[in-house]
């Protein structure tokens, strides 16, 4: 996956919640921020998905993921709601 710099402001409570993960998780600050900004453009990629406003390889292409790895995503998104929990 191709890596770009970009300038970014970011508000004072997600970095203490990166600082936060650093300890919990043992990553540099860096990683953290990356990991909430995968899981959150992870999420809008799977509602847009599931909304068919992209197709499952636009899908897969976005998260830089295989369309197996979408559809397993699609499963697990389902699961919950399945037993009820």
């Amino acid at each position: 996956m191709e890596a770009v710099s970009y300038p970014l402001r970011i508000p004072k409570n997600v970095i203490d919640l990166a600082n936060l993960r650093t300890k919990e998780e043992h990553v540099d600050k860096s990683t953290a921020l990356r990991q909430f900004l995968y899981l959150d453009a992870r999420d809008y990629v799977m509602e847009l998905y599931q909304k068919g406003r992209i197709s499952l390889s636009k899908a897969a292409e976005l998260l830089d993921v295989s369309t197996f790895d979408i559809l397993r995503l699609v499963k697990d998104q389902q699961s919950p709601e399945l037993t009820g929990e």
